[in-house]
């Protein structure tokens, strides 16, 4: 059972390096560092780090560490909430010796010399949760592992409201709030923002566009950015902007970057994920991201999008 053989691996190294996907979001981080704090709990004594690209909104959960390449030379390396390579932060990854991959999105790049993959878990802190079940009592969480944890489980299930959330996702979420950490602060952290971020936000709301077939789109360019002074990589607390719009069936932003035009994608029905895929990206089949090079591309994904919507008859 791959569960079993993760435990086992972590038994068995001294050294053990956590990473997860590029521009992580609170799943990401829970996962990788609520999975540091349950071996650094129960194994004081191994080397366990977490690396990784920082997002400043984030760092309130947890901050990555600085270390060497040599490090990696005989360490174990668990990725964790990363459907494919090519979105795991720090390449490093490739020098350690052993790799893991416990993640929660579809299994389209099957990497790792152990592999647990369960697309049903509503997060892959979820995941890490369950981890710590199944080590039936030898395990240990501290409380501030305990918190990583549920601000994940929160952070991927939108506040319990997804379709993803299930009878275990709120059975693990009442366990984990019997730990004494400070949920309102978690709360805030997570989705207060400040006012530049609101009113972008108003700004949105104001500029989206809606299709008869149910799409709706939002295009920041890098004017819109720099008149609101808020970074590209800002913007992830805004994508849920349009979920309560009626009459919308999928919604999509264009964030301009320097190289690139990075794509957010959601949907209240229609399976986006493989459409994703298709433009250098994947993800959930509600929630996906994806990144296009031109506004041609841009405008040939928004015609994908429509053809979609369109045939959906959910």
């Amino acid at each position: 059972m791959p569960k079993q053989q993760i435990l086992d691996a972590i038994k068995e190294n001294d050294t053990i390096i956590l990473h997860r996907h590029v521009r992580p979001d609170a799943d990401a981080l829970g996962s990788q560092c609520g999975l540091k704090e349950m071996i650094s709990t129960t194994f004081p004594e191994k080397n366990v780090f977490v690396v990784g690209e920082e997002d400043p909104a984030l760092t309130f959960l947890a901050e990555m560490d600085d270390i060497a390449d040599d490090i990696f030379t005989d360490a174990l390396v668990i990725v964790c909430d990363t459907a494919n390579t090519g979105r795991i932060s720090d390449v490093r990854y490739k020098l350690g010796k052993q790799i893991i991959k416990i993640d929660h999105h579809p299994n389209v790049d099957p990497y790792g010399d152990i592999m647990w993959v369960d697309t049903t878990a509503s997060s892959t802190s979820e995941m890490i949760y369950e981890l710590l079940l199944f080590g039936q009592g030898e395990w240990k969480l501290s409380e501030y592992g305990a918190k990583l944890i549920y601000g994940g489980i929160v952070g991927d299930t939108g506040r319990f409201l997804f379709p993803s959330t299930n009878n275990k996702t709120f059975r693990y979420a009442a366990d984990l709030i019997e730990y004494p950490f400070d949920r309102q602060a978690l709360y805030d952290g997570l989705y207060n923002v400040e006012v530049k971020i609101a009113r972008l936000r108003g700004y949105i709301l104001q500029n989206f566009t809606l299709t008869k077939s149910g799409v709706s789109k939002i295009v920041l360019s890098k004017e819109v950015l720099e008149q609101f002074d808020v970074l590209p990589l800002e913007t992830g607390k805004l994508v849920g902007t349009l979920g309560e719009v009626k009459g919308i069936k999928a919604w999509i932003f264009f964030v301009e970057e320097e190289d690139v035009i990075r794509v957010r994608l959601r949907s209240k029905g229609p399976v986006i994920n493989e459409l994703a895929q298709k433009y250098n990206g994947g993800g959930h089949p509600l929630a996906s991201g994806a990144s296009v090079s031109s506004w041609e591309e841009a405008d040939r994904f928004m015609e994908d999008l429509e053809a979609l919507c369109a045939a959906y008859k959910g």
